[in-house]
């Protein structure tokens, strides 16, 4: 089971009476934000710590700072952690679009125009999407930093073991609240770091952290974190089923050392996920990204949703309709289409099918037939010469018939009917959302080797080549820097902008101005949101 389904129960049935419990503390709270005028940054802050987007938290702990909650009771302290996983993985449909829609994998399409300006690298400072982006990821940040202050109150009162499993927890949700520090990092670039839930630390603002620096923090925090955490895969643990371990700290300190460019860092931190031998590439590719993927020995991390089991009731779900066809005809009659707002790129449709890849372009490519009338109109290949999975039905049975907004929906985003739980109609219904995965390291610890790091783990070709042979691709020797660029875009295309941050980091502006668009090092950063400046006038002074 995973972590939603061992404790998600919990949040429905602790979501009625959270709703009737006032929380004088952040009522207090809600007015001084309006009164220091800081509610574009926090403004989502009183919803999720008073509202039911916080269910998971145990109602007691609604009083905690009234004095109404036994911190004695040591074993509780598990529910504030809990309120943090829920947290992180309660993203909005436009957060994970706004990071990751640029680059030459994707394009968005749809009526968003601030979506598809960003997506040409014209930022709009008015796109709803990055300010709530802002807004809700830093909301949840102090979130985590609530969750990590009530733990220190159960340390308090605990005994040794209570103390370790405290401190544990508490590395947990700095490597949560890291996952949405690096993501903000991603889109803007310089961003504030909040060291606690204090408010008061926003009020006198003069500086704001470099991506460089956000990076080294994130790099730090992990250091801080590796020793205090599980020693397995996500996916052993008991308690907390797809829950944080040291392996995922290790991998957040490896991208964040990647972007640094800090190469032997990487290698290092890789090369311990690695030597550890609890990992392995999910046998099918296609499936990866499906029900049966869910919490594989790949996952390093994932955003876990569900639906209990059952076709009607209580769920938890992302909702992941901006990434499908906007009309489709579905094996199973009654399930819901998408809206259109996220397609792979021709760009990347020819280069896999210059490959010969078919695992990989089948599973993130969903065609529809006018996608498949636009590759034979602009390339060299033929209806007789494209391969055969190159079909507008997918092998489970869903036929894309979209012929406007998009002509390819994303297949990494895209559930199968036939797995949706009978009864459940909403596209993508009980479907994870990967995070960070086996592949990445691999072909992160490569790309490390060849920019000169050393590390015993394995050499450049043997990680390079486990992922080939998954998709399907003969063995390589020799590889060199570029095929391992290029296997990342074949393995990692459509995946929270990967690739765009791989373009801007090795400076390949090229390959980023492409179908009409101009890339340059002065864009690499979406322009902070005008709410947000006119609140912290000093984003306005920002030189990424």
């Amino acid at each position: 089971m995973s972590i939603t389904e061992n404790c998600l129960q919990i949040r429905i049935q602790l979501c009625e009476v959270h709703k009737t419990v006032k929380n004088n503390k952040f009522l207090q709270m809600k007015q001084h934000i309006k009164t220091k005028r800081f509610p574009l940054l926090l403004a989502l802050v009183g919803v999720i710590l008073i509202g039911c987007s916080d269910q998971l938290d145990q109602p007691e702990l609604n009083n905690n700072f009234a004095g109404g909650t036994d911190f004695s009771k040591t074993d509780d302290m598990i529910f504030s952690l809990i309120g943090v996983y829920q947290a992180v993985t309660a993203r909005g449909w436009e957060q994970p679009l706004v990071v990751s829609t640029r680059g030459d994998d994707v394009n968005a399409a749809g009526d968003q125009q601030g979506l598809k300006n960003q997506d040409r690298y014209i930022y709009d400072n008015s796109f709803f999407g990055s300010r709530t982006l802002w807004e809700t990821y830093y909301g949840d940040i102090i979130r985590a930093h609530t969750g990590m202050e009530q733990i220190e109150r159960y340390i308090e009162f605990a005994d040794a073991d209570g103390i370790a499993k405290g401190n544990r927890y508490i590395a947990e949700a700095k490597v949560l609240r890291a996952i949405l520090l690096f993501q903000l990092s991603q889109v803007y670039g310089a961003v504030f770091i909040p060291e606690s839930s204090n408010l008061e630390d926003f009020a006198n603002v003069t500086s704001v952290p470099s991506k460089e620096e956000v990076m080294q923090h994130i790099s730090s925090q992990m250091d801080e974190a590796i020793p205090l955490l599980l020693d397995m895969r996500p996916n052993e643990r008991t308690d907390l089923p797809g829950g944080v371990t040291k392996y995922t700290a290790l991998m957040i300190k490896a991208v964040a050392n990647q972007e640094l460019k800090n190469y032997q860092a990487v290698a290092d931190a890789a090369g311990q996920i690695i030597s550890s031998g609890k990992f392995s590439l999910f046998n099918e590719y296609y499936e990866l990204f499906k029900t049966p993927g869910k919490l594989s020995d790949e996952s390093l991390f994932e955003f876990q949703y569900s639906d209990f089991g059952a076709g009607v009731g209580e769920r938890v779900g992302h909702l992941y309709a901006p990434y499908g066809p906007n009309s489709w005809t579905p094996s199973v009659a009654g399930a819901s289409n998408g809206w259109g707002f996220f397609e792979p790129s021709m760009k990347y449709v020819s280069f896999m099918l210059d490959r010969g890849e078919t695992e990989r372009l089948e599973t993130s490519v969903f065609f529809s037939q006018k996608g498949i009338d636009s590759i034979i109109a602009t390339t060299e290949y033929t209806a007789e010469t494209l391969p055969d999975f190159v079909s507008p039905t997918t092998r489970d049975g869903d036929t894309n018939t979209s012929d406007v907004r998009s002509i390819f929906s994303s297949g990494k985003h895209y559930l199968p009917t036939n797995q949706l739980i009978p009864g459940r109609t909403e596209y993508g219904s009980n479907k994870n959302y990967i995070v960070f995965r086996y592949a990445e390291t691999l072909l992160m610890y490569a790309e490390a080797l060849l920019h000169g790091a050393s590390n015993s783990a394995m050499t450049a070709d043997q990680a390079v080549n486990l992922v080939r042979e998954r998709a399907g691709m003969s063995p390589l020797s020799g590889v060199t820097l570029d095929q391992v660029i290029d296997e990342k875009y074949a393995e990692l295309s459509m995946e929270w902008g990967k690739r765009f941050l791989d373009m801007v980091r090795l400076g390949r502006n090229e390959e980023l101005s492409y179908e009409g668009r101009t890339f340059s090092a002065n864009k690499a950063f979406v322009t902070y949101h005008q709410d947000q400046i006119d609140e912290f006038p000093i984003l306005g002074e920002v030189s990424n």
